[in-house]
């Protein structure tokens, strides 16, 4: 099987942005390099986690004096990007699966995006006659691949940390989110 491979080394620009009004917003991992753009959709976790992620991967960086590149910890203001995803967005998919890597030789943090299998999350039966999927099925059809350099990825981070943040409140007394309609607080309802 042929795996399609969206990659984008060295982008003008990498975001995670969304689309919709708190509660009801979709988040995107958008990356553009020239005239090409490609976004696709992530959860609000994923988005959190990987800036999570990518985040542990500098400080790991930075504090390892073996490594022949000094890490900043500050955000160059020519890196900030807080302009909304370009429009349309239209998403390749849904990702499901993702890898963070580091590439020594071009001293760059690889992310990599593998679509959800919606169709196996679709997909109950109990006919135990029903072939098995052969081993190419189980593999990812198109991935995204996308190589920043670190001051670019200190600056996804923190963008990636405010538009999660930029959501709904969250309760004090349950931890759940407050919707703009109104909250009723999951462990105090009905006392």
């Amino acid at each position: 099987m042929t795996v399609v491979v969206h990659e984008f080394d060295w982008p003008d620009r990498v975001v995670v942005g969304t689309v919709g009004r708190p509660g009801e917003r979709t988040f995107y991992l958008q990356t553009r390099l020239g005239e090409r753009t490609t976004s696709v959709v992530l959860e609000k976790q994923q988005s959190a986690v990987l800036a999570d992620m990518v985040e542990q991967l500098l400080d790991d960086l930075a504090t390892d004096p073996s490594h022949p590149l000094t890490v900043p910890r500050d955000i160059p203001p020519e890196l900030v990007d807080d302009e909304p995803v370009d429009q349309p967005v239209e998403p390749l998919f849904r990702t499901g699966p993702m890898r963070l890597g580091w590439d020594p030789r071009t001293l760059q943090v690889v992310v990599e995006a593998f679509p959800l299998d919606e169709t196996a999350l679709d997909e109950t039966t109990d006919d135990e006659d029903e072939a098995a999927p052969g081993p190419d099925e189980d593999e990812p059809r198109e991935v995204l691949v996308v190589r920043m350099p670190v001051g670019t990825a200190r600056a996804f981070v923190r963008r990636t940390r405010a538009v999660v943040d930029a959501g709904r409140p969250t309760c004090s007394r349950c931890g759940e989110p407050i919707d703009p309609d109104g909250h009723v607080c999951g462990p105090f309802a009905g006392a």
